[in-house]
């Protein structure tokens, strides 16, 4: 029996993650009780218990397992080796824009919306978002790096800033684009995005991606 319990051990917990996942994300951590993640994970308290500590650790713990899945999309765009960095980056735009297109107004990152939430009341939290922000921020600027060693910049950038100029406006994006409840919103701005990472190099890479064709 004990063997057993370790066997479904892993697999309660990725149920009680993906039950908080899925209900943070639909209502923010502060209205999402203990009770509701056991009830729609189908599971005890005394199960959650084990697991984790409290309702902290187990937002820590979504917010992890949803960055590692995002940059696990990602680096679908960045990761394949002689690939001109510019054209990584237009890959990583039609990540983006792919996902926009499939979660539409419900499109939501949970490491956004959770440092929003409890930046400014729970320094845990908000010091672990920033971890997983600067995760991508620190592959984008990689490729801004090497992308401007390979190509001559039209302007002087730092490609840390533009990174950052990046991510918060992918993040701003879905949040104004709900706010509105204009989802193509999104969209639009992934375009002006591509846009300005094009216009920052003298010659920019024609690139393959599949939206900078139909854009």
């Amino acid at each position: 029996m004990p063997t057993r319990r370790r066997r479904d051990a892993p697999e309660t917990r990725r149920q009680l993650i993906a039950a908080a996942t899925h209900l943070m994300m639909r209502q923010g951590f502060s209205a999402t009780t203990v009770d509701q993640i056991c009830a729609e994970a189908g599971l005890t308290k005394g199960s959650f218990f084990h697991h984790f500590e409290s309702k902290e650790a187990m937002g820590l713990a979504a917010m992890a397992a949803f960055a590692e899945m995002g940059m696990g999309l990602y680096a679908e765009a960045w990761d394949e080796p002689g690939v001109d960095p510019l054209e990584k980056l237009h890959r990583l735009l039609d990540v983006m824009s792919d996902l926009a297109r499939q979660h539409g107004g419900m499109l939501t990152c949970m490491v956004g919306m959770l440092s929003q939430e409890l930046a400014l009341s729970n320094a845990i939290v908000r010091q672990a978002g920033e971890g997983h922000m600067e995760a991508w921020v620190g592959a984008v600027a990689g490729l801004l790096t090497e992308a401007k060693r390979l190509h001559p910049p039209r302007v002087g950038f730092d490609p840390d800033a533009v990174a950052w100029m990046l991510y918060s406006t992918w993040q701003g994006s879905m949040l104004v684009g709900k706010t509105r409840q204009r989802p193509e919103m999104v969209l639009e701005n992934l375009r002006q995005m591509r846009t300005y990472l094009d216009g920052l190099f003298e010659s920019p890479v024609k690139s393959k991606s599949k939206q900078s064709k139909r854009a």
